[in-house]
């Protein structure tokens, strides 16, 4: 599987994407909005990343359920480093739910650490939330 720069034509593709990972996904207008670098994998995930004075976000890793535990996750987040190291950033952050334990494996292996914390940060549908984890990894080593 390949990993390539998403266009205006692919709106469509990462929004059904970001749609299959979360609920409500976003749309393809919220994701044109957002004016990040979009990367996807046909048929298997997409990832949004944004540079700005030497640092870089990763807004939102999808990636369809039955695509999963494959790989497509970590290609996404190494073609998003790529990308932001390109466009000059230095550090790049993101955040993650403290339950949702193979995105934090997923960043681990990626060489993140947590940095910070957003106490009840995700709404839990039972009405409670879970906090989110700040998590950073310099450009200028390997992981």
């Amino acid at each position: 599987m390949t990993v390539r720069r998403a266009g205006t034509g692919d709106l469509g593709a990462l929004a059904d994407l970001h749609a299959t990972a979360f609920s409500p996904g976003w749309s393809a207008a919220e994701i044109a909005a957002l004016g990040a670098v979009a990367l996807i994998e046909d048929g298997a995930g997409m990832i949004l990343v944004r540079t700005v004075a030497g640092e870089a976000e990763i807004l939102t890793v999808g990636v369809r359920p039955e695509a999963r535990g494959a790989g497509a996750g970590g290609r996404l987040v190494q073609a998003a480093l790529g990308a932001a190291r390109a466009d000059g950033a230095e550090r790049v952050f993101l955040e993650v739910a403290e339950d949702n334990l193979a995105a934090l494996r997923l960043y681990a292996g990626c060489g993140f650490g947590e940095v910070g914390r957003r106490r009840r940060y995700y709404p839990r549908p039972d009405g409670g939330a879970a906090d989110a984890l700040v998590l950073r990894r310099a450009l200028n080593t390997e992981p």
